[in-house]
């Protein structure tokens, strides 16, 4: 008896190892808004990975929201501003848009737009992530990952670059924002030229060099894609198991609302931690998976003894 106690004890010792591992390779975008106002945000997965539960949502000031994924996945998130929609979803953005529709559904986002972009390793695989404002910019966003065997690097663009974007790339809102800048266009969109889009006989990191242009929004955003040959800035790996997705990290006057959405309301005074985060290129952000696994392996070290 004894020793049938003890092969279902292991039998079960590890199949919950097994569980934990398996839950490890799993990854959770948390996405929250710290922005005094309303954002929308959008997903899109990349070519060959499905779409994530929702590709489109309305977050209030104050609200957060976990959306899980795959290993593997690949995709891009993203906030929409000054959105209207009518009970079917239909309507418009003034920034981000995606086809006029509350889920975006496959469709990417209109520039100007801040991107958190990714690819997320398969098994012991790093992933691969990074903000981008390539395509311009309309809100601050910063990515933290949670590490799974050590140190990660937070990355984003927690400046406002809408308050200095040169007037030649402003995007103006309407009333709403009175007559304020609501977004900074990328000079490929503002002049479509071929220096500025690293196309035609610019198309390589040797001929697509920084421009003026990008290296205001490289010196507001040292992190942060400017244009499209800056990876060794602005690239970074890790093997998280959440990435917390914050949008105006240094947002004041946050209102605290419910929705059945919502994970629980941001605390205001976690604006301090996120600042230091995106400040800081090593935050220590560790999983408590491997004292798990002490305590189980503990645990089972006691029973066997007292066998």
């Amino acid at each position: 008896m004894p020793m049938m106690a003890s092969s279902s004890f292991l039998s079960f010792f590890l199949t919950l190892i097994s569980f934990f591992f398996l839950s490890s390779s799993c990854c959770t975008f948390t996405i929250s808004n710290y922005c005094p106002h309303t954002i929308w945000p959008g997903t899109l997965a990349g070519a060959g990975t499905p779409q994530l539960s929702t590709t489109g949502f309305q977050l209030d000031s104050g609200q957060s929201v976990k959306l899980a994924t795959v290993p593997g996945w690949s995709g891009r998130i993203w906030a929409r501003t000054g959105c209207t929609f009518d009970a079917s979803g239909i309507g418009k953005c003034q920034t981000g848009d995606c086809g006029g529709r509350l889920e975006c559904d496959g469709n990417g986002s209109a520039p100007p737009t801040s991107l958190f972009e990714i690819t997320l390793g398969k098994g012991d695989d790093k992933d691969f992530y990074d903000v981008s404002i390539v395509d311009g910019y309309n809100l601050p966003i910063v990515a933290v990952p949670r590490g799974v065997y050590g140190t990660c690097n937070a990355t984003g663009c927690a400046s406002d670059i809408n308050i200095g974007c040169p007037k030649e790339l402003q995007v103006v809102g309407g009333d709403e924002q009175q007559g304020g800048v609501i977004g900074c266009k990328s000079a490929c969109e503002a002049f479509g030229l071929d220096q500025y889009c690293c196309s035609g006989e610019f198309a390589n990191p040797t001929t697509c060099q920084p421009s003026f242009y990008s290296s205001i929004f490289k010196r507001a955003c040292p992190k942060a894609y400017s244009y499209a040959f800056d990876d060794g800035t602005s690239i970074f790996t890790c093997k998280a198991y959440e990435y917390d997705i914050v949008f105006c990290p240094n947002g004041n006057g946050i209102k605290k609302s419910e929705s059945p959405l919502t994970a629980p309301s941001i605390q205001k005074s976690n604006n301090r931690d996120v600042e230091q985060v995106v400040s800081s290129s090593n935050n220590l952000l560790s999983l408590p998976l491997p004292i798990l696994l002490f305590v189980f392996i503990l645990i089972f070290s006691v029973y066997l003894a007292a066998l």
